[in-house]
């Protein structure tokens, strides 16, 4: 195992740059989108590896969860975003706490991670993002 991590080590800086292009060109999309947050950068991050590209879905209503509209939009698009931190609470062992922490709760709820992966092609990432702006244009 160690010798494939040795063999990719080589490889690192020129995946973690195709990453942060890919970064690059949905932060300049969506920075002009409302109703769509992306999580910034921490001050102190000289370079992201981007390993994961989040972000959040404005949703106002509570009886209706927009970012599982918007989740449900990207399949039936064949683009497969995740959905990653979800809040403890969620889960029955949890739940008594589900108060404890309305913040977490509130952006577990709002959170999708756009795909990042290093096959991406340019044309796969304009159409991403053409779903997301149309479901956007057409939701918030």
């Amino acid at each position: 195992m160690a010798s494939i991590g040795l063999v990719q080590l080589k490889y690192l800086d020129e995946d973690n740059d195709r990453r942060n292009s890919i970064a690059n060109k949905y932060d300049s999309f969506i920075s002009g989108i409302s109703g769509i947050s992306t999580i910034p950068k921490a001050p102190y991050c000289h370079k992201s590896s981007r390993h994961l590209y989040q972000i959040l879905v404005d949703s106002n209503d509570e009886k209706v969860n927009k970012r599982d509209l918007l989740m449900e939009e990207f399949y039936n698009n064949d683009i497969f975003p995740g959905v990653h931190y979800i809040d403890n609470t969620h889960y029955p062992m949890y739940s008594y706490a589900e108060k404890d922490c309305p913040n977490s709760r509130k952006f577990s709820d709002q959170l999708i991670t756009l795909p990042i992966h290093l096959n991406l092609k340019n044309e796969d990432i304009e159409r991403v993002l053409t779903v997301l702006s149309t479901w956007v244009e057409a939701n918030l």
